[in-house]
């Protein structure tokens, strides 16, 4: 299935006068956080693609603040991770892991690109999802828990900017794998969508960390993105929500693996 991404304009995902409601969008869609008034925009979500790395970096600075208070009670680090971590995906209606979930079950299930997608619609949780969480929330707590309080809070600001920063690119760039699903929904983003997305993403990551370890965190980022897009590409044919979810998740986890190596090395 081919599908052509919109040209730049009024709805190709960048800023534009009514940014505040692209903002509050992105922020409905994404996340369980209230907003001040109803959204009434009629335009698909990826018209606000610009705001997802300012959405992450809110549910970032909750984890961030929440591993804080942990750490400021004196709780071992792997319990300000934990804690940190149930915070943020508290705060974003575990969206995301939800879609890595159902990735995995399709994937790992399917023998046939529709069985696949089948699965992947299929609301149960199998043994693949369970594993694929398990995996992903033990890696992020891990790479937290290795890390100082301060620098853990900061971090998780950048990786949740980072990882939602590459979801526009990734949705431009893959065709979708069927005409119906969120992922359709959603809609596409224009090229200044998405290079607004990456740019916000980079430059929160490097304005709460030193450069060169926020670049190691959206350079990795970048590269699960991708990485989960060839797979869905290979998978199912392109794109639904759960890749979108699940390359989000990846790029998560990367962005962490990278500040954690970073500062190990």
């Amino acid at each position: 299935m081919t599908d052509t991404p919109p040209s730049d304009g009024p709805g190709s995902g960048g800023p534009t006068s009514r940014w505040f409601d692209e903002l509050g969008l992105a922020t409905v869609f994404l996340t369980r956080l209230p907003w001040p008034r109803p959204i009434i925009d009629p335009r698909p979500l990826m018209a606000a693609a610009w705001a997802f790395p300012v959405v992450g970096l809110a549910i970032g600075l909750i984890g961030g603040v929440a591993f804080a208070v942990a750490d400021a009670a004196g709780l071992p680090g792997a319990v300000c991770a934990l804690i940190a971590l149930a915070a943020s995906a508290l705060a974003s209606g575990a969206l995301h892991e939800d879609g890595l979930a159902d990735l995995a079950d399709g994937f790992g299930g399917g023998r046939d690109p529709e069985a696949k997608r089948r699965i992947m619609r299929d609301s149960r949780i199998g043994s693949y999802g369970v594993l694929a969480l398990i995996l992903a929330v033990s890696l992020k707590a891990a790479c937290l828990a290795a890390l100082e309080a301060d620098t853990a809070v900061l971090a998780m600001i950048a990786a949740h900017a980072v990882a939602r920063g590459v979801v526009p690119g990734l949705a431009r760039a893959l065709p979708f794998a069927a005409g119906d699903g969120l992922g359709c929904a959603a809609g596409k983003p224009g090229r200044t969508g998405a290079l607004w997305a990456a740019a916000i993403a980079v430059a929160v990551a490097l304005f709460v960390l030193p450069a060169g370890i926020g670049l190691a965190a959206a350079i990795a980022a970048g590269v699960a993105a991708v990485l989960v897009g060839m797979l869905a590409r290979r998978q199912i044919g392109g794109l639904t929500g759960d890749v979108l979810g699940a390359a989000e998740q990846t790029a998560e986890v990367a962005a962490l693996a990278a500040i954690a190596a970073y500062l190990a090395a």
